[in-house]
């Protein structure tokens, strides 16, 4: 008998809903000390995961979620990034 394969949930920073990890977006503080956007799910680091929204990361940036998850402050040239990325899905989607 096949044991069914475990699919790993994470909770949005934004809704606070659990999903399927390769749903949702990760954003990852590097060990470097760099806050980026991970878009294979796989780079070394912190990581925090959104919904791929943009309404999703207005409730996380509003409450700061997501500088308390990463631990460190988010410049404004990464959340510029991760709102063009978002706004790019969203329009591939409709």
């Amino acid at each position: 008998m096949i044991k069914p394969r475990k699919i790993p949930l994470r909770i949005c920073l934004g809704c606070s809903e659990k999903k399927p990890k390769r749903e949702l977006v990760r954003i990852v503080r590097t060990p470097q000390g760099e806050v980026v956007l991970d878009l294979t799910g796989k780079k070394a680091g912190r990581g925090a995961y959104i919904c791929p929204n943009s309404e999703c990361l207005k409730k996380a940036l509003k409450g700061k979620r997501l500088e308390k998850n990463l631990q460190h402050p988010l410049s404004p040239g990464v959340v510029d990034e991760i709102i063009a990325y978002l706004e790019a899905q969203e329009r591939s989607e409709a």
